[in-house]
């Protein structure tokens, strides 16, 4: 379950670095709801898939139908492919799911070859190879497939890899023209995957790939998944006259989860090897997997309850099995799963000390599978989080990485080396995130802070960047920064919030208040940067609502404990939070009208408004976009890594249940949701309306046919936030028709 999945702007373009400055001076407009979501761009969207090539010379991005490449030294700009040549290399189709789940997921369209001299393309499942000398593209193969097909090339660029039919692993060899594809790993049946990712994978455990090249180019592991015990939902399209029905493996609380394990085969094709280690089939995860060399296999487990993980090193021909890691929690452990290895040394992040942070183990490189690993040292500590390990440069010695040292509400980019020195990579306040060139010769520092929309810096070092794209400038619009609140728990921790008041707040004595959070584990969204969500606040801001955004306990970026306020309480002790920053707002702000308050959120933030709504009496009206309401219907992975499975804590997926304190809601409810939700299926808000019809509670409806959870499209943005506008106005303004 995501946040980001919140808040879609439609496409938008680039816009030019020198015409951000035409902007100043120009006369204020207030906003509009078809100016933000109908009728293009109010700034300019960050480029798409900004790649470093494998030695890091080249850095590319696509923008309006080009491919751009940058210069990491000065940040000039020039077109690599144009859009005449670039536009049948890129077409993206599938079904609804499809777009949302390759736009959700970052998706890559294209791929540096490793002798730099081409670039692959997947497009609309035709692989396409373009030859940057000559300027002309050949079609290689074809993956049958709009989505999932996953291309890889070789390391040494002499074959490229394929998802056939999502489920077959297939290779062909680029040398020998004519050769048809080789399937390496079939799949026997359509519910085996061998080298695809199934939709849990891909949602909760943040998995782009199932399969990878051994150094030496000679054989690939995969992981095979077999979901013939997993339970299928059936994702109905009711448009044509003929409704179909597409079904989706998700296993739910308690249901058998995916079989998988891990074979190695021969990109010739042949004989499977399975790797054997201690693994409860049917149950626990494989969540990352590799080479160590050409004939060693690591893989990392994660058990069912999400309290133990553990890394394996295997000897791909006999066998032979070595623990080498294991890391333990007694609530759940820290969801990034990523690993870095390089020759003798392994390196990965754990909460174990309070907070996420970064650990160096050890190996003999020359014999692998001799002993388990050594914990050399814990490179970062402090009371601060890591957010992502982005790069271990084996050369260097040294880790590049995120995390909000310093500020709870920053985040910054650093390095530290194996002897635990660590220093900033990023200057200026705000949000930074990096992506760095693999062979350590630069980094692009994408930043923000929550006032200034994202701009795009390539780096040599913190001293040596040149910007190379930023957003447009939005000084025609009346757009403030909302108030910082702090706010003091029940236990003493401090709570982070935000409030956007109308301008005439002050001489106002009944301002209606919206309350936005999103309270889900995992999730920070009281931060230093910027978000789309500013747009749609200013303009209920300037409608006259005020809008509060606050952290509770239970979400991210605070350290072991914050987070794990969620363990077996998923709405009590959010909703106790949240109201303590209400009546702190409230004391603070007298112009705040505590009889005219509502609630709106989107997936776990919708849930979260229909728990606050039949929880408290104070609140007038609530929005719930896409929202579960009972914890039974959402997947396994993630409702069990808080809640347990459902015979261990029944009591739980009771109390936190909405539908089963539907007979208590407060207020009037809108129930937003896409029928073609494949993430928090539409059978959520159907069993919601159902008890809330037992009860003889009237609610209100919106449904979108077909849509997924991201509800994507200008259309339907405008008239979602639309709504959600008007049923505000109805119910919370003094002379609403609702009031």
């Amino acid at each position: 379950m995501n946040r980001a999945a919140a808040f879609f702007l439609p496409p938008l373009v680039a816009f030019p670095l020198a015409a951000a400055s035409m902007l100043a001076g120009a006369q204020q407009k207030s906003l509009t709801v078809d100016e933000i979501f109908a009728h293009g761009p109010l700034i300019g969207a960050p480029p798409e898939q900004v790649e470093w090539s494998p030695t890091g010379k080249h850095l590319t991005y696509l923008d309006s139908g080009e491919m751009i490449e940058v210069d990491a030294a000065t940040g000039r700009t020039r077109v690599l492919i144009s859009r005449q040549k670039l536009a049948p290399l890129i077409r993206e189709g599938g079904t609804e799911q499809d777009v949302d789940s390759r736009a959700r997921y970052h998706i890559d369209s294209y791929f540096w070859a490793p002798d730099e001299k081409h670039i692959m393309f997947d497009s609309d499942g035709g692989l396409w190879i373009y030859n940057l000398e000559n300027g002309t593209g050949v079609q290689v193969a074809y993956t049958d497939v709009a989505y999932g097909g996953d291309p890889k090339f070789s390391p040494d660029g002499t074959m490229i890899s394929f998802l056939r039919d999502g489920a077959s692993l297939a290779v062909v060899r680029l040398r020998e023209n004519g050769t048809p594809e080789t399937v390496v790993a079939p799949s026997q049946k359509p519910e085996f995957l061998n080298g695809a990712v199934d939709w849990v994978y891909e949602e909760e455990l943040d998995v782009r790939s199932n399969y990878y090249w051994s150094p030496d180019s000679k054989n690939l592991a995969f992981l095979q998944m077999d979901e013939r015990a997993v339970p299928a939902y059936p994702l109905v399209n009711w448009v044509p006259i003929h409704p179909s029905v597409t079904s989706q493996h998700y296993p739910q609380p308690g249901d058998p989860n995916p079989s998988v394990r891990v074979g190695v085969v021969s990109a010739k094709g042949g004989r499977v090897i399975w790797v054997k280690i201690p693994f409860e089939d049917g149950a626990d995860y494989i969540p990352r997997f590799g080479w160590v060399d050409e004939k060693t296999v690591w893989v990392e487990t994660l058990t069912r309850d999400q309290k133990h993980r553990a890394l394996y090193f295997i000897e791909a021909a006999t066998g032979e099995v070595q623990k080498m890691v294991e890391i333990d929690d007694d609530k759940f452990l820290d969801d990034n799963y990523d690993i870095f290895l390089g020759r003798g040394h392994i390196v990965l992040s754990d909460w174990a000390s309070g907070y996420n942070q970064i650990y160096l183990y050890s190996y003999d490189p020359n014999h692998p599978l001799s002993k388990p690993a050594k914990l050399d040292r814990q490179l970062t500590s402090g009371d601060y989080d890591v957010a992502e390990i982005y790069n271990v440069d084996d050369e260097a010695n040294v880790v590049d990485y995120a995390s909000n040292q310093g500020n709870p509400l920053d985040r910054q980019l650093w390095q530290v080396n194996f002897a635990g020195q660590n220093r900033p990579l990023s200057t200026g306040e705000g949000f930074h995130e990096g992506n760095f060139a693999p062979a350590g010769s630069g980094y692009v520092d994408k930043q923000s802070t929550r006032m200034s929309p994202p701009n795009l810096r390539v780096c040599r070092d913190a001293e040596i960047c040149r910007t190379f794209w930023q957003t447009r400038a939005l000084d025609t619009y009346h757009l403030r920064a909302p108030a910082q609140l702090e706010v003091k728990a029940s236990d003493g921790t401090m709570l982070y919030a935000t409030l956007l008041e109308p301008d005439d707040a002050k001489s106002n004595a009944s301002v209606p208040l919206i309350i936005n959070p999103y309270g889900g584990p995992g999730e920070q969204e009281v931060q230093n940067r910027w978000s789309d969500d500013l747009l749609f606040d200013e303009l209920l801001a300037q409608h006259g609502f005020a809008v509060m955004h606050a952290d509770n306990r239970g979400m991210g970026g605070r350290g072991r404990a914050f987070a794990q306020a969620a363990y077996h309480n998923f709405g009590n002790a959010q909703l106790q939070d949240q109201l303590t920053v209400v009546d702190a707002a409230l004391k603070q702000h007298p112009e705040l009208d505590p009889k005219r308050m509502g609630w709106w959120g989107w997936s776990w933030g919708g849930s979260f408004a229909i728990y606050a709504l039949t929880h408290s009496d104070r609140f007038r009206a609530g929005v719930a976009v896409a929202p579960v309401t009972n914890w039974r219907d959402y997947d396994s992975l993630y409702t069990e890594r808080y809640l347990n499975e459902p015979s261990q804590f029944p009591e739980g997926y009771r109390d936190f249940s909405t539908i089963t304190t539907a007979a208590n809601l407060k207020g009037h409810l809108l129930l937003v949701h896409g029928t073609g939700d494949n993430n928090v299926h539409f059978q959520n808000t159907v069993q919601l309306m159902q008890a809330l019809v037992d009860a003889k509670i009237p609610y209100d409806l919106e449904l979108f046919p077909g849509k997924a959870h991201s509800l994507r499209g200008p259309e339907v943005q405008t008239d979602l936030y639309g709504s959600i506008l008007k049923y505000f106005e109805k119910y919370l303004m003094p002379g609403g028709s609702g009031s």
